[in-house]
């Protein structure tokens, strides 16, 4: 009986046996050995930030080709080399990401009920999404803190969190748990493509900025005095603080909630402090690049644009070589504002800082004539940024407008650029109202000539700088409003000896919202001239995109250049645009944001991506941020920016005419800006409070 049991187990045992070792064969899965000796190298850390459950789940996605060697967020290069050399793949270098946390409200954003709650930002966001007025700022409960792993997070005094950049491993944990998406990881490249959202903490000044500079930012960073950083912020958007800080009519300070207190904040001032802070110190801060690319791509045009374009192109890690019709670079920065608002020792400063950043230049190449779009694609340039501004000129249409001694102010302003003879006459009389018709009348009356200013509408209409009108009226520039040339009279030679004028009036308001100017008959007048120039507009030269009589691209009815106003992107899907080319005479600032835009855009395109926007880009000011009433804030004295050359010498002399702010006049204008946010702001007088300053009285 014994013997009989032994043996059915033995005969049990070994067809079990037999059925494991044919199953072993036919349910076999094999394990590559790659997936054990890359988890070794991870970090170890199972944060998730890679996108993979766990460490063992990153080594897995590696070997089945669904990551690179870069997968560990918080490894580094050393880890991300490691994993490469396990695995046969090529290593390059990871960009340095980090948190970011876009909100500054904190105890300032009211609430707007009161929550009691569990103390957890998602479970009151559940609640009619959060008990704070502004609708996407930090709801302040931490919850981001307690999801990270490293202890990287705190809630700052200020109640909304801070992020310790030695300790963040941008692993991407606080990123999933917040409910209002405040906090972001990125690093450099995803910094400079950033476009503004309507969900970012957008003061009204950052919304108006055609360069999209982080202006708050920049602001608190210059009031600590940390230059650099200010200057770093600045050049995530536009990669001319020294040039803007000079020319720029700072639209930003126009919906600036300070004004609606006392006066705005001097936001251009304190730019142009930074940045002369950089340029006199004597060395040049490093800008960060990305590696490079090895893709080649052609922009046209060396002007704010096209040299925006080129330096955040450089900075992505692109290979940009700049076509410039001209001997020198700067566009119009270079021929068409003059020396006394932006001296070429400092323009050329500047320039040489974006060069250097390893950017190609081909001078007094022509587009249309010395090279073609197909041209560069022969070459092996793999896009187009076309950027030639708006050179052409406007005409009066009017009688003898060919005579000798009539010309454009561009033109005039150019040869000056160049140092060339621009024939200025005794007598100047200059046509238009806008910033180049200003440059005009002051350049020619430091060359010595006695200059009328003609204008159809009144002071109060013409769309130059407050600034330059005043500046030139100063200095001796004779205003004639509300008049219209007629005619040219010219002598037996052909020289322009007179100007015919038809005084107007003022009727109903046209498109642009000003009051159309009506020809008031029978008032015609002879003004004695041997100078004209004509400053009426400006328009983009699209001629030379012409092959064989045929253009590829597409123009709108301005005469600019039609594109995707988002991307930028035109017809044919190689070649972007932007500046004035793209909108037709407009800022620097703007030319300077469309070129960063079109890089972006271009960046998209060469990694194999559609270029695009997201869904809530900022295109306009959001209404609920515009508010007019700035309760519980102090007045406070705006600077005054310094004179470099008394107004009685002014008309004289091509030097510079105002100076940077002193430290300490900066300090004090920093001071001014309330750090706004989407609707939160600094209320400096509490309720009751009584300012003790000299300078500050409790808003009533």
């Amino acid at each position: 009986m014994i013997t009989a049991s032994v043996l059915i187990l033995l005969g049990i045992g070994f067809t079990s046996a037999v059925i494991l070792a044919v199953a072993s064969k036919v349910l076999y899965v094999y394990e590559d050995p790659r997936i054990a000796q890359v988890e070794s190298v991870l970090a170890g850390a199972n944060c998730g930030g890679c996108g993979f459950p766990g460490c063992a789940g990153a080594a897995q996605g590696v070997v089945d080709g669904k990551a690179g060697a870069t997968v560990c967020v918080i490894g580094g290069d050393a880890v991300a080399e490691k994993v490469a050399a396990i695995m046969g793949l090529e290593f390059s270098s990871m960009e340095k990401q980090i948190a970011f946390v876009d909100c500054t409200g904190g105890t300032r954003a009211e609430e707007i009920y009161e929550y009691s709650g569990v103390r957890d930002c998602r479970a009151q966001h559940m609640l009619y999404s959060g008990s704070k007025m502004c609708p996407e700022g930090c709801l302040g409960f931490g919850t981001c803190v307690t999801a990270c792993q490293f202890g990287a997070i705190e809630m700052g005094p200020d109640g909304y969190p801070v992020v310790d950049p030695n300790l963040c491993t941008a692993c991407g944990g606080c990123e999933q748990v917040c409910p209002r998406g405040v906090i972001t990881i990125w690093g450099m490249s995803a910094r400079i493509t950033h476009l503004n959202l309507e969900t970012d903490c957008l003061a009204p000044c950052r919304q108006r900025c055609p360069g999209q500079i982080n202006i708050p930012r920049y602001i608190e960073q210059v009031s600590r005095g940390d230059y650099a950083g200010a200057l770093e912020t600045i050049r995530e958007r536009i990669p001319m603080p020294l040039s803007i800080g000079r020319v720029c009519p700072h639209p930003c300070e126009g919906v600036c909630r300070r004004g609606h207190v006392d006066e705005p904040v001097g936001i251009n001032m304190i730019k142009r402090f930074a940045a002369d802070w950089e340029m006199n110190s004597g060395t040049r801060l490093p800008i960060p690049c990305a590696p490079d690319t090895g893709r080649k791509v052609a922009v046209v045009g060396g002007g704010p644009a096209g040299l925006s374009a080129a330096f955040f192109l450089r900075r992505l890690g692109h290979s940009p070589t700049i076509f410039e019709s001209m001997p020198k670079l700067g566009g119009q920065l270079r021929y068409g504002i003059p020396e006394y608002r932006l001296p070429k020792k400092v323009l050329d400063w500047e320039i040489q800082g974006i060069l250097d950043l390893g950017i190609d230049v081909r001078y007094e190449q022509f587009f249309g004539k010395d090279f073609s779009l197909n041209s560069l694609h022969e070459e092996g340039f793999e896009a187009v940024f076309l950027g030639i501004g708006a050179w052409m000129n406007l005409n009066l249409r009017i009688e003898n407008e060919d005579a000798e001694g009539v010309s454009t102010g561009t033109e005039f302003l150019t040869k000056v650029g160049l140092g060339m003879d621009p024939g200025v006459g005794r007598k100047v009389v200059v046509v238009g109202g806008g910033n180049t018709a200003i440059d005009a009348a002051r350049t020619s009356l430091r060359l010595g000539a006695d200059v009328t200013l003609m204008y159809r509408r009144t002071k109060d209409e013409m769309p130059a700088n407050i600034e330059e009108i005043i500046g030139a009226e100063e200095e001796g520039v004779k205003y004639l409003f509300l008049a219209a040339p007629t005619r040219i009279v010219k002598d037996e030679a052909g020289r322009v000896t007179h100007m015919e004028y038809i005084k107007m009036e003022l009727g109903e308001p046209d498109d642009s919202g000003r009051r159309r100017p009506v020809p008031i008959q029978g008032s015609e007048t002879l003004l004695e001239v041997d100078t004209v120039f004509t400053a009426i507009g400006q328009k983009p030269e699209l001629s030379c995109l012409y092959e064989d009589g045929v253009c590829p691209l597409e123009e709108t009815r301005w005469r600019t250049l039609a594109a995707d106003p988002d991307t930028l992107q035109t017809a044919l899907p190689h070649v972007f645009t932007g500046g004035d080319m793209h909108t037709g005479p407009a800022l620097v600032i703007t030319a300077l944001g469309e070129g960063r835009k079109a890089a972006r855009s271009i960046h998209q395109y060469l990694n194999g991506e559609g270029p695009h926007v997201e869904d809530r880009t900022q295109r306009d000011l959001l209404p609920y941020t515009m508010f007019t009433n700035v309760p519980d804030v102090g007045y406070r004295e705006r600077s005054v920016m310094p004179h470099l050359v008394d107004c009685d010498e002014r008309s004289c002399t091509f030097d510079e005419i105002e100076g940077a702010l002193s430290e300490q006049q900066t300090k004090h204008e920093t001071c001014r800006c309330l750090r706004c946010g989407l609707t939160c702001y600094n209320r400096d007088l509490a309720d009751g409070q009584e300012c003790l300053g000299g300078d500050c009285v409790k808003n009533q």
